[in-house]
């Protein structure tokens, strides 16, 4: 039986513990992916370790939260496998500039950027033009954003 004390923490924790889990229960997935591949099957570590895009192979598949990611080879999956929140794009791959705008958009490989260790993708080169005249003020404003915009 439980104390009026822990009914009443359980009552005022419950609206705090369902804005958490929220997004999870939305239609929308955590990430961006087309026929459940993450980033059109480019190899998240090659924007960190060869600064640009580089595609992945069906061979060298991971199936991470949800979406499959693919790598250009054994190795380049094994880093991910040791640290995938370091390469897996914010904003679960969605377009940064869309997300700090308050909803989601597609993305491309090619409109990329590293900030501060982080890889953030754009709708298009155009987006990402834009995107990056106030890099940190929309990083803020998709942060602020993240994940809520998942169930708008």
């Amino acid at each position: 039986m439980l104390t009026r004390r822990q009914t009443l923490t359980a009552l005022l924790a419950a609206p705090a513990v369902l804005s958490l889990t929220g997004p999870a229960f939305a239609g929308q997935s955590r990430f961006y992916k087309e026929d459940g591949i993450a980033i059109d099957g480019t190899d998240p570590t090659s924007y960190f370790a060869a600064g640009e895009p580089i595609p992945g192979l069906e061979a060298h598949s991971l199936d991470w939260q949800g979406a499959i990611w693919r790598f250009a080879s054994a190795e380049a999956q094994g880093i991910f496998e040791m640290n995938p929140d370091k390469f897996a794009p914010q904003y679960g791959g969605y377009c940064a500039w869309a997300v700090a705008e308050g909803y989601t958009a597609s993305t491309v490989p090619e409109a990329w950027h590293i900030e501060e260790g982080k890889l953030y993708l754009n709708f298009s080169r155009r987006i990402q033009r834009r995107w990056s005249r106030d890099i940190p003020g929309n990083i803020a404003r998709g942060n602020a954003n993240w994940p809520r915009v998942l169930s708008s």
